[in-house]
């Protein structure tokens, strides 16, 4: 059976905006796009008024803390709001990890995201996801752990990510999330690179989110160094740090490259931006995230002036209002002209890196954009058709999803 989706203006990402277009697709996968008048005929036409765009892709969130939402209203700057993951986690129960993740896939699908890159905490969450239909990579998170603590940990890890590796089918894959550098040890670090290589999956760490990190890293100094030794974490940073940037020295952990894409990246020179490019590595931008815990802005402009592979995040519940990819656009385009951008062809930049852009920073060519034989992954914004479909959605879509075709399968939204 085809069915063809047809609205106002198809915007297929890849190519020019089509007025009047539609979207022809069969089992899943797209049959073909193009003006609605040169599709071949259909069993079905589902017409809609707005734009219909490929579905949008959360290029880093964490689905699992959906359930920690009254974390994001409770004020705390990110040293005190980070530890209280630790604090919280020991009371969920593997239904309610399985309960949280869901709401998360729920909350994205109703905002029109169907492509996420999600860093997976607890493995009670990962029927959830991987059932989810939704394409895109769950990234096994190693967090806190030094070289002591990986010679009994590394065993569970492997485990778990390699019983999850046998369910993952073709849409949804696994990858690794070696958190960031102050949780890990550089061996750990160096260690989880190289599983990730031999196992030919994705990597996916936080980078250069904070100013703290940045202390910890060049000169062991700030919360996270105090937090550490207090602790007692045997982590090679404490003994002075490394004198350099975090994304240099996660450079030499060997976590960059065309395989890994990284969270964050707000505090970024030109030399770190300038690596991440040489190594093919995108940045994941979640501005609104960055906001809430005081985190700063990542540099916008910066990355399209210079050619830097970009995508766009929201980060999770507990950092963000909502799941809704389109909700930071604005924000992103706001920073960017802010810091000196023109704005010519920004909206068309930020649309991409909300779309293919996410896909791209995952390996994947099979959605993020309207292309024939991709998956049948689309949403429907009921914003403004007359003007440039590019600053319309900038401006306009976030809360304005109206329908989510999800490998083909229509869901309605009010």
């Amino acid at each position: 059976m085809t069915t063809i989706y047809r609205a106002s203006v198809v915007l297929p990402v890849d190519s020019a905006p089509i007025r009047d277009g539609g979207v022809a697709v069969a089992d899943g996968r797209i049959t073909a796009v193009g003006p609605v008048a040169l599709l071949p005929r259909a069993d079905e036409v589902v017409e809609f008024d707005g734009i219909l765009t490929p579905g949008l892709v959360n290029a880093h969130t964490h689905l699992c803390f959906s359930a920690y939402a009254d974390h994001y209203g409770n004020g705390k700057e990110f040293f005190e709001w980070i530890q209280d993951f630790a604090r919280r986690n020991p009371s969920m129960s593997a239904q309610d990890w399985y309960d949280s993740a869901q709401a998360g896939v729920d909350g994205s699908l109703r905002n029109g995201v169907t492509g996420l890159a999600d860093v997976v905490t607890p493995p009670a969450s990962l029927p959830a996801l991987l059932g989810s239909g939704m394409a895109g990579t769950l990234y096994l998170e190693a967090c806190f752990i030094d070289d002591a603590r990986w010679e009994t940990e590394r065993v569970e890890y492997l485990a778990v990510l390699d019983q999850a590796l046998t369910t993952a089918g073709a849409d949804m894959r696994l990858g690794v999330s070696p958190h960031t550098l102050y949780t890990l040890g550089r061996a750990v670090g160096a260690d989880l690179a190289g599983l990730a290589r031999e196992r030919g999956i994705r990597l996916h760490p936080h980078l250069a989110e904070t100013l703290h990190e940045d202390a910890y890293v060049r000169t062991a100094t700030g919360p996270f160094a105090d937090m550490n030794r207090k602790l007692a974490a045997g982590f090679e940073l404490l003994a002075g740090g490394c004198g350099t940037s975090p994304a240099t020295e996660m450079d030499r952990w060997g976590l960059l490259g065309p395989d890994s894409h990284v969270a964050h990246g707000v505090h970024l020179d030109a030399a770190d931006r300038a690596l991440l490019r040489a190594h093919g590595t995108h940045v994941a931008m979640c501005p609104r995230s960055n906001a809430r815990l005081g985190a700063g802005e990542p540099p916008v402009a910066a990355h399209r002036a210079e050619g830097n592979p970009v995508a766009v995040g929201t980060d999770s519940l507990a950092s963000s209002p909502d799941l809704d990819v389109a909700a930071e656009l604005p924000e992103l385009r706001r920073i960017a002209l802010a810091q000196g951008d023109d704005g010519d062809g920004l909206d068309e930049w930020l649309v991409t890196a909300a779309t293919m852009g996410g896909a791209r920073a995952m390996g994947r060519t099979d959605f993020g954009t309207l292309t024939v034989g991709g998956r049948a992954d689309l949403a429907v914004f009921d914003v403004p058709t007359d003007g440039d479909p590019y600053a319309a959605l900038v401006s306009d879509a976030a809360g304005a999803c109206r329908a989510t075709v999800l490998a083909g399968r229509l869901i309605t939204h009010a």
